[in-house]
């Protein structure tokens, strides 16, 4: 596996994947002062960067091999990477998923053809079950990074990059297993040397960083992340010996950083990314990675967002930057109190979303009542400006910004 590898995987798929867009980013770039690129992977067919891997792999079995089926187990992105890879060339194809892998993405795998089967709370089980599927149907297992081809196939992302932009100083990439960073910094590395590569991981589940410290792979114990695409316990061993050889550092996020970053780019950029894709980005704008001035490309590997979780993000975002907030307020049960409460709101222009009145509860006493009051306002300064005005003329007001 080698620079020229990557070079005629490149070749071999086009027309089969997209070149994806390298897009400037005016607001990012001034947020963590450096010229920052968005590599947009979010936008590649499947929705990942994953269907790279996946389809390279594929066209290297034999046609022996193809006839009888492949096996993948996946979090979400290789399932449809394999699954499409294998509707293109005719391949039966079974995908293992974890029993909590998004809706959307087990919807998506299923319409890319493929058989889905659920098994396991985390990739891991997954993948211990998708090996032994493998030995009942005699099936070839494509592996989502530990692999030469797939890691060859990811990196032609790499290749895409230096085309683009070939004054690139730093690449920053998020990290699960290590397929994508492995190829993106050898191809970079070998190419020119000089260019940093640095790798992004979730607090909630950081393999690799770890076995960067303990000098192998070595598995870590994992709590739930919105990153789910990159939450995999344990590192492959060619991906850790290549991301020894050509990473420079590898950095953390936590949940809300990435929450944070997620609504940031669908905000400002009008892109839907993942929160495993975020993770790149998340490490800029939260100074993680510690650049200034640089050219610096942030790769968003993937945009397979349940729309469910979108609505939650959404919200949290909007309560994070003061405009949504949730008053209980308790009144005296009496003719005219609620709509006192209810000007009190509008009379400085605040949106009411929900009223919610109870004359029962703990803390209710009789004669008085207790009213939830959801409302939209337009910053931090509006929802105290709220408060106060309710504090001043109300016997009993609590704000929840959430």
């Amino acid at each position: 596996m080698n620079i020229d590898d990557i070079i005629i995987a490149r070749e071999k798929m086009k027309g089969i994947v997209h070149e994806t867009p390298l897009d400037y980013s005016k607001t990012f770039s001034k947020l963590s002062q450096n010229e920052v690129y968005l590599k947009l992977e979010n936008l590649q067919k499947t929705g990942s960067f994953k269907v790279r891997g996946s389809y390279n792999k594929l066209i290297s079995l034999s046609k022996e091999d193809l006839n009888k089926g492949v096996v993948a187990a996946s979090a979400g992105n290789h399932a449809q990477g394999v699954a499409y890879s294998s509707q293109m060339l005719g391949v039966p194809c079974t995908i293992v998923m974890p029993k909590g892998a998004p809706l959307s993405k087990i919807l998506a795998t299923k319409d890319y053809g493929a058989k889905v089967v659920l098994e396991g709370a985390v990739f891991d089980d997954a993948l211990s079950f998708a090996l032994e599927l493998k030995e009942k149907m005699d099936a070839t297992f494509i592996h989502p990074f530990d692999d030469e081809a797939v890691i060859t196939g990811q990196g032609t992302v790499g290749l895409e990059i230096l085309d683009q932009l070939p004054e690139v100083e730093a690449i920053i990439c998020p990290i699960g297993g290590g397929g994508l960073i492995a190829g993106i910094a050898m191809a970079v590395k070998e190419k020119n040397p000089h260019i940093s590569v640095y790798g992004v991981q979730t607090l909630a589940c950081p393999s690799m960083r770890q076995s960067l410290l303990e000098n192998r792979p070595v598995m870590v114990k994992s709590t739930p992340t919105m990153a789910d695409g990159i939450a995999v316990k344990i590192p492959g061993h060619k991906t850790f010996e290549l991301v020894q050889k050509y990473v420079d550092d590898i950095f953390c996020v936590d949940e809300m950083e990435i929450a944070r970053t997620m609504l940031m780019i669908l905000e400002r950029n009008k892109l839907l990314v993942e929160g495993s894709g975020a993770c790149s980005l998340a490490s800029l704008l939260y100074k993680k990675v510690h650049l200034k001035e640089k050219k610096v490309v942030a790769v968003l590997s993937g945009g397979n967002v349940d729309m469910n979780f979108i609505s939650r993000i959404i919200e949290r975002g909007m309560v994070e930057s003061g405009r949504y907030v949730n008053f209980t307020i308790t009144l005296k049960d009496k003719p005219g109190e609620l709509q006192r409460v209810l000007s009190s709101i509008t009379n400085l222009d605040a949106n009411i979303q929900s009223v919610n009145l109870n004359r029962i509860g703990k803390n209710i006493y009789p004669g008085y009542a207790q009213i939830d009051i959801s409302v939209e306002t337009k910053n931090h300064d509006h929802i105290e400006q709220l408060h106060k005005v309710l504090t001043e003329n109300i016997n009993h007001v609590e704000m929840c910004h959430f």
